[in-house]
């Protein structure tokens, strides 16, 4: 990068007096950012050092031979237990009380490490996939001040509006980077993982958390990786966080998952003494704590039955969902059917349950960006090969094979509209499921009239080669015509004032939104002049103009070119339960940030779905 950061003020917040008129999001950052002092990414020939736990030698070579390195005398001290000391002796009786972990505390026994020195990994860059593998660059972050960083990770504790923002957004949290400048890499991955549990992507935050040594685990990291790990309903998985990681977590939660781990780790009966002591105690609710003694007795002999009953439960939290979905557990009818979009979130990709179970939570997943729409027709095709399964989604499936595979083109778009019908507030999650379907289609004027959301399912798996194919059969001004307007790739030609007259006299949308979305990506994409941009947001009573410390934030991160950083300010202003929220100037600022540093698929993608959406 060739300029230096310029950024001031105090936090990433959405403070303009403009931005508020328009409806904008609130402040999504907490205080205490303060006039940080950012630095170009370095240029690949400058590679910044490394920096936390070095990486393990590699093995020696002798004759052909892998000899297993030695340990150092620091790793056999490390392995080998600390010296204690008493500030006084306990009594026989304090003794007595003791736990086996309370003991090896005290005696300086308690392991801190469960894999062997040599197989220690480093943490100069944590994540899950590297730029080779479609990640973003390493060193995208690591000249950046761990100020700015940690407001924007920090900001993001909301799913995302867009569904193409999402999955921006998690394949941004998911690379192999290096930390900030400043920023310890423990912090780093924490506040990664707590973003990422937080759009919902609980099993890419047990991968991320699962790249990393549970001895390098700070509290924070430790409670953002007991999260995932609950979000998957993998309680076991949770376990070396909790036994090895020193805490202040004393809650009716980890004390279950202590016992739990203990049980595992073959403490059995004082597993469930702790347990039946929580019980008796009142900490934590009684479904809570016999679902943790049913996990716990697995580990054993099992000869103790427990009896689950949800007479009294009123409400499904994320532990009971998790515990519940592990065991095998069904839950009632009256609690499953009005779960919260977070738990269909973690329903959608839980494998514990079946198809017509996950069915359910399908259309969330899809529109959130959890499931691409071949996930969808993949659990789809497994209701269908029931056979026996009986109800809507039944059908349903029976008519995405016909929109699939039928012999007629007329029929197969009736059966896509079927599939379309009935979605609940959850129509684009539909159009995710039938986006292949549509592409399948012959683009022929007879299918003119449904040719806006046919491109609109079709963009919603980024398909805008298959879309572009329906470029003579759109009418100029019509909702097909904006969406290839904007998804078109390489495209030269500038759209019109003509073709924006038409389009928002025929905008019927809540305070033409879509027509205001329409202008401000296309002055995104530089795919309109400045006269007619000038020209209809007049018209249309807003602006794309004003600055927001925001807004100047992911400008100055475009303007040095810093595509790691363009994402995460991206995600962060499209937080949000509905388009309602978003506002034409952030759209704006978004689309022509991506733009600019070399994200134009994602910002076109972006751009239409605005539109399609609105």
């Amino acid at each position: 990068m060739k300029a230096t950061w310029l950024i001031g003020g105090a936090a990433l917040a959405l403070t303009s007096t403009l931005v508020l008129a328009q409806d904008a999001p609130e402040d999504l950052l907490p205080p205490g950012f303060n006039d940080p002092a950012p630095a170009p990414a370095p240029r690949p020939s400058q590679a910044p050092a490394p920096s936390g736990t070095s990486a393990p030698r590699p093995a020696a070579t002798v004759a052909g031979e892998i000899v297993q390195p030695l340990p150092s005398g620091q790793q056999q001290a490390e392995t080998a237990g600390a010296a204690f000391e008493f500030e006084r002796l306990p009594t026989a009786s304090e003794l007595e009380k003791m736990s086996t972990d309370e003991l090896d505390e005290l005696l300086g026994l308690k392991a801190k490490f469960d894999i062997p020195p040599a197989a220690r990994r480093s943490m100069d860059a944590a994540g899950v996939i590297s730029n080779a593998e479609g990640g973003l660059p390493r060193g995208s972050l690591a000249n950046q001040p761990a100020a700015l960083v940690r407001a924007v990770l920090r900001g993001t504790k909301a799913p995302m509006v867009s569904r193409w923002g999402h999955i921006l957004m998690r394949r941004a949290l998911a690379s192999r980077l290096e930390a900030p400048s400043g920023m310890d890499p423990v912090e780093f991955a924490a506040l990664r993982v707590r973003a990422l549990n937080a759009l919902g992507e609980h099993a890419v935050a047990r991968a991320l958390v699962q790249d990393i040594d549970t001895a390098n685990y700070s509290p924070g990291l430790a409670n953002a990786a007991v999260d995932a790990y609950i979000g998957t309903a993998d309680i076991v998985g949770a376990c070396p966080a909790v036994r090895l990681v020193k805490t202040d977590r004393d809650d009716a939660e980890w004390k279950m998952l202590a016992g739990i781990c203990n049980a595992f780790a073959g403490e059995e009966t004082r597993a469930q003494n702790d347990l039946r002591r929580l019980q008796s105690r009142g900490e934590g609710a009684v479904i809570d704590v016999l679902l943790a003694q049913r996990f716990s007795g697995a580990a054993g002999t099992g000869r103790k039955a427990v009896t689950i009953e949800w007479d009294d439960v009123e409400d499904m939290t994320a532990w009971r969902f998790a515990l519940a979905n592990a065991l095998g557990e069904e839950v009632p009818e009256s609690l499953a059917r009005d779960l919260p979009e977070s738990l269909l979130r973690s329903a959608a990709l839980t494998p514990a349950l079946s198809p017509l179970q996950r069915v359910a939570a399908a259309d969330v997943a899809a529109q959130s960006g959890l499931y691409s729409s071949a996930a969808m027709v993949d659990l789809y095709s497994q209701i269908f090969a029931l056979g026996s399964a009986q109800g809507d989604a039944a059908v349903r499936a029976s008519r995405l094979r016909e929109a699939y595979v039928g012999t007629d083109p007329a029929a197969r778009l009736a059966a896509i509209r079927d599939v379309w019908n009935g979605a609940d507030g959850y129509g684009y999650g539909r159009m995710v499921l039938t986006a292949y379907a549509a592409a399948r289609l012959p683009a022929q004027d007879d299918f003119a009239d449904d040719a806006g959301e046919l491109i609109a399912s079709m963009l919603a798996a980024g398909l805008d080669r298959d879309a572009l194919r329906w470029a003579d059969t759109v009418d100029d001004g019509s909702l097909g015509w904006a969406l290839l307007a904007l998804a078109a790739p390489d495209r030269q030609a500038k759209v019109t004032d003509g073709e924006l007259d038409t389009f928002t006299d025929a905008d019927e949308s809540s305070r033409q939104r879509k027509s205001r979305f329409l202008l401000a990506g296309l002055a995104g994409l530089d795919r309109v002049d400045q006269g007619e941009v000038t020209e209809y947001s007049n018209r249309l009573s807003f602006s794309l103009g004003g600055e927001t410390r925001w807004t100047r934030a992911i400008d100055r991160a475009a303007e040095v070119n810093n595509p790691a950083l363009v994402a995460f300010l991206a995600g962060l202003g499209m937080q949000g339960d509905s388009w309602d929220r978003m506002t034409a100037r952030h759209l704006f600022h978004i689309v022509s940030a991506l733009r600019r540093v070399g994200m134009e698929a994602e910002a076109r993608m972006i751009a239409a779905e605005a539109v399609a959406r609105a």
